[in-house]
């Protein structure tokens, strides 16, 4: 789904009439051979390999696959994870370090998990949403968001919406969670408005990707409630403990 992207999911799947056919990958993945009701046969991606590797490092053959896939994850959001391996990261796909407590990474990974995969249902963040007026659906509709302005620099607690609605009290930590070089709320004020492509003239309208008429604007408030969250739980995990250069999986 992403150009030039890779993915390292916990399970792939194959037609279960490709199951037989020869797979380079084969030595890389532990199978399991009942296909789903439509016929595809799940695969586990984490090898019984590297399972038995970490229960071993820990002693702890509680572990599980998923436990394994979230640690990971909770790995790979460490801010002191990616500052010790800055340089590694930028030129080498990352290697994970058997870290001093396995359950903390791998709880806090199950739990930023949870929000970044339910951040379109989630409650919204209390934001103070301010309107010039009763408001109708069609006010709902945006253009192209931005941040407000104090002292003639960017206000970032202030998002204004459109014309009609400006959402305030936004607490600056949620800038600190950053995908891909830009904080999430960007992204979202990025992404979701209106443009037009020089070349072709096809007129991209992200109010047309939802029935909802509020859908935009509690997707911000959804945003930053999975933003103050992330923080919260990033600023919670321990130190990697020693020097995991020497003992990585």
């Amino acid at each position: 789904m992403i150009s030039k992207g890779q993915c390292f999911p916990l399970y792939w799947y194959a037609k279960a009439e490709d199951a037989e056919a020869p797979d380079p990958r084969t030595d890389m993945f532990s199978d399991e051979v009942a296909p789903d009701a439509h016929g595809y046969v799940r695969h586990e991606a984490i090898t019984d390999t590297a399972l038995a590797a970490f229960q071993d490092h820990y002693g702890d053959k509680t572990i599980g696959k998923e436990d394994l896939f979230w640690y990971v994850y909770g790995i790979l959001h460490s801010p002191e994870y990616k500052e010790r391996f800055a340089s590694d990261l930028k030129k080498m796909l990352p290697r994970i370090p058997y870290a001093g407590d396995f359950w903390a990474f791998s709880w806090a990974g199950r739990e930023l998990g949870q929000w970044h995969l339910r951040y379109e249902t989630v409650e919204p963040y209390p934001l103070t949403e301010d309107a010039s007026r009763p408001l109708t659906d069609g006010d709902y509709r945006v253009t192209k968001m931005a941040f407000g302005k104090k002292d003639g620099k960017p206000d970032k607690s202030v998002i204004v919406y459109n014309a009609h609605i400006t959402l305030r009290d936004i607490p600056l930590e949620a800038y600190d969670y950053v995908v891909n070089g830009k904080s999430a709320i960007e992204w979202v004020m990025e992404r979701y408005a209106v443009t037009v492509d020089k070349d072709s003239g096809i007129r991209n309208d992200a109010n047309d990707w939802s029935e909802d008429p509020r859908y935009i604007v509690d997707l911000v408030k959804r945003v930053v409630r999975v933003s103050v969250e992330t923080v919260g739980i990033l600023q919670s995990l321990p130190s990697l403990g020693k020097d995991p250069k020497m003992d990585t999986a």
